[in-house]
């Protein structure tokens, strides 16, 4: 079935839109990701274009992220002070790569940057979490006493100033790497499209130390209110949000996250992590040889957008 899409101007196929949405429903389910590093390259793939691809993408976000965090509110696996934390710095994140974004677009290099980032970060991130994930993987198989882990790479958060207790994680550190943390993640989603989740998650486990068993919850907790801000910016300042679109992608993303927040649990922690590594570096090389390689058509023609 056949559906035009009025503000990307073009018709795509109905259940595919569904069945995307269900898929990244998954992944936030299982994760604790809002699905945007996979739903918008997936887009890109069916002939979307990136501005709509990007500014859409982040409504899918959104819904399946807050059907993901109604499980883990019930499980009492959400850091609402952490959460908050990052949030404060998403949005104001979020604003400055929103500006970035419709610079670009002024420019005409919005398409490129888009693809540029989501190579740069989805490989950087993906392998790092690939090799850490073997890492614990093979430490688990060892019988005997572990070595206990150093936390020296973690001075510079215990050592800032503004100290303030997380009790659901655990900690007792600064608020400014939260901040911080978040502002990075607010950029990319603004400019990618994304929750941000792939990003915040492995921040939330190597760099602020938090537990893995409230970090899903925590990151769905911020990835909604960031993604809806930035849909909320993209719609007033670019026109880019297409509502038909983000309809599809809501039914199919909100069922999506409810069968993901049951697979997940049924899973290790390292197991998850090695999953999600798998598909980042998936994401990653299938963008990266669209860029290098030669296209089947170098020039396409558009028609004028009608006022």
């Amino acid at each position: 079935m056949e559906l035009y899409l009025p503000i990307a101007e073009v018709s795509v196929n109905g259940p595919l839109l569904l069945s995307i949405g269900l898929v990244v429903g998954l992944l936030s389910g299982m994760f604790g990701v809002g699905g945007g590093f996979l739903i918008t390259p997936l887009l890109f793939f069916i002939g979307i274009p990136p501005a709509v691809a990007v500014a859409t993408s982040a409504n899918q976000i959104v819904a399946s992220s807050f059907s993901a965090i109604l499980a883990h509110i019930r499980r009492r696996t959400v850091d609402f002070p952490m959460g908050i934390a990052l949030m404060v710095g998403g949005l104001a994140g979020s604003t400055v790569g929103v500006y970035i974004f419709n610079l670009l677009r002024q420019l005409g290099q919005v398409d490129l940057l888009v693809n540029l980032f989501y190579v740069v970060f989805l490989g950087l991130i993906g392998a790092l979490m690939f090799v850490e994930s073997l890492n614990a993987i093979r430490k688990a198989r060892v019988k005997g006493p572990q070595p206990k882990r150093r936390k020296g790479g973690r001075d510079w958060v215990h050592a800032m100033p503004v100290r303030f207790r997380f009790r659901a994680s655990g900690l007792y550190i600064s608020v400014f790497p939260p901040l911080l943390v978040g502002f990075f993640v607010g950029v990319l989603s603004a400019i990618m499209g994304v929750g941000g989740g792939f990003v915040v998650v492995p921040a939330m486990i190597y760099i602020l130390g938090m537990p893995t068993k409230v970090v899903v919850g925590t990151s769905l907790f911020q990835i909604i209110f960031v993604s809806a801000y930035t849909t909320m910016m993209h719609a007033y300042t670019s026109h880019t949000v297409d509502t038909v679109l983000a309809v599809l992608l809501l039914v199919g993303g909100v069922i999506g996250a409810q069968i993901g927040t049951r697979i997940g649990l049924l899973l290790k922690a390292e197991q998850l992590r090695i999953l999600l590594a798998l598909l980042v570096l998936a994401v990653c090389l299938k963008l990266g040889l669209d860029l290098v390689l030669h296209p089947s058509e170098l020039f396409s023609i558009s028609a004028p957008r009608r006022l």
